[in-house]
């Protein structure tokens, strides 16, 4: 089996080792065993490694049949001795992320008594699910409680307990581990059977900041980021906050007060439009007075409105149609208190082109063509007019 040095030594970045296997894939890539190996590969929701071995590129690693395969960009010659360097940069990120993700789990255990019984360094976040349900205060103070673990920096103990001693140790896991278990400790914070790997003391960590909290499957889903990633995340959100105040002519501090403001505005100038575009629209409908069949088409009344405009249309007469326009036709409804419009609607859309439906009394929809005579036309020339 390969000797797993990151499990003696996760700061171990530079070593030596003999490649025993290598074998290419269909993708051009190639499978590469060592005899021992400081590349952490892909397990226990900890992402794998990068970096270089033997002059070529380390793109991932799996453990399969209980050996650590590489997959690599280029062949290695089997019995060669070759140098691998650990992607540093990537490392620390995986061992704050994990880290973090230790010292919040032992916390909500802790606190709540719940599992985190799922959990995934992704790309993005950090994703940790829980066995119950937490309110936004609840993630906030476990935050807080979080980050002073860090600010303390208190050692970060990773151990292989002998059979005799493991089960007089409580510890958190998942799942029931065969052989042996390596226990991840920090002191008066959690204790948790763990493969990954970890910083040395709680203040490598750097900070601890949550993204993100939603019920998942009856417990909570709760999304942070640690350290570097956590930092450039602050700054790219300071920077949009920044962007919006400039756009705002607001404070930073005073910038989701003024976005409400924004909205409020916003809202009352719609109804004030949606208003006016209904009075518009009742101003053309009285020139059809006398009409059978009224067709009117106002492109100040919105889309939203259209039901309600038709609907007062087609009192007393058999047909009222309100048509709004499009970039390419008409935005339709069709109502009658005496009709069924259903088929007169179906014989618009093959004639003109374009889709709707709804009850007999009322269909909405898009027609594709026709000039507002061509409809009226279509209309009065229905079989059941």
């Amino acid at each position: 089996m390969t000797i797993r040095l990151y499990d003696q030594d996760a700061a171990l970045l530079t070593f030596t080792a003999v490649v025993r296997t290598c074998e290419e894939k269909k993708n051009g890539q190639f499978s590469v065993t060592l005899d021992r190996t400081a590349f952490f590969p892909e397990g226990g929701g900890q992402g794998a490694d990068h970096g270089m071995l033997g002059g070529v590129h380390v793109l991932d690693a799996h453990t399969i049949g209980g050996e650590v395969v590489h997959w690599t960009d280029g062949p290695l010659e089997v019995g060669a001795q070759v140098e691998g360097q650990v992607d540093a940069v990537r490392r620390l990120d995986m061992m704050q992320q994990h880290s973090g993700e230790h010292i919040f789990s032992g916390l909500v255990h802790q606190n709540f008594g719940y599992d985190n019984v799922g959990f995934h360094i992704g790309s993005e976040t950090v994703t940790m699910d829980f066995n119950g349900p937490m309110t936004q205060e609840d993630v906030y103070r476990i935050e807080q409680l979080a980050n002073q673990v860090v600010w303390k920096n208190v050692p970060v103990e990773v151990s292989v307990p002998s059979r005799e001693e493991l089960p007089t140790i409580a510890y958190r896991s998942k799942k029931e581990i065969e052989g042996d278990v390596r226990i991840v400790h920090i002191e008066g914070v959690d204790t948790c059977a763990c493969c990954g790997t970890h910083v040395e003391r709680t203040g490598s960590v750097g900070q601890i900041k949550v993204l993100g909290v939603q019920n998942y499957k009856g417990g909570v889903r709760i999304s942070i980021l640690c350290g570097r990633r956590a930092m450039q995340e602050e700054n790219l959100l300071m920077e949009q906050v920044r962007r919006a105040g400039l756009a705002l002519s607001a404070k930073q501090h005073d910038v989701g007060d003024a976005v409400e403001h924004l909205i409020a505005e916003r809202d009352r100038l719609r109804f004030e439009h949606d208003a006016l575009g209904m009075r518009l629209f009742e101003l053309l409908a009285e020139k059809e007075q006398g009409q059978a069949v009224r067709v009117v088409a106002c492109d100040a009344l919105p889309v939203s409105q259209t039901r309600k405009a038709a609907g007062s249309l087609c009192k007393g007469v058999k047909l009222g149609m309100a048509l709004v326009p499009r970039e390419k036709g008409w935005s339709f409804a069709l109502s009658s208190e005496t009709e069924d419009v259903r088929e007169i609607t179906r014989g618009l859309c093959r004639q003109f082109g374009g889709k709707g439906g709804g009850p007999k009394d009322m269909t909405q929809g898009i027609l594709e063509s026709g000039t507002v005579e061509e409809i009226r036309a279509a209309l009065a020339g229905a079989s059941s007019i």
